[in-house]
């Protein structure tokens, strides 16, 4: 994965998390095959962990232990009322920045349409 790519996930893959909470419940390993389902096939599964830590510890997820047949307990990640309201607010800002982005790259590649010069 290149720097430019590390820096701009830092910012957003706590609402991609939550993004994917948002389907439905998951545990870590879960979560980081779905990601890499979706074409983040870099991220290192202790990034993602670390990030799940946060969310915890803010309140955005209710977690709950489940038995595994492959090892310790599992621990489930399950989206709540205030990780939604976060999530909102996320894809709000989201779209704002995207259709500012766009925005900006249109008037790069075309520097003069829409000017009456």
């Amino acid at each position: 994965m290149g720097k430019q790519m590390t820096e701009m996930l830092k910012g957003t893959l706590e609402g991609i998390i939550l993004g994917i909470l948002a389907v439905s419940p998951a545990y870590g390993y879960d979560i980081t095959a779905r990601l890499r389902e979706q074409g983040f096939t870099e991220i290192a599964e202790g990034t993602v962990y670390a990030l799940l830590v946060r969310i915890e510890k803010r309140g955005l997820v209710d977690v709950e232990k489940v038995p595994s047949e492959k090892g310790p307990p599992r621990k489930v990640y399950t989206l709540n009322t205030q990780g939604a309201e976060y999530l909102d607010e996320f894809w709000g800002t989201w779209g704002f920045l995207a259709s500012r982005i766009e925005q900006l790259q249109q008037l790069v590649k075309h520097p003069h349409e829409g000017d009456p010069s």
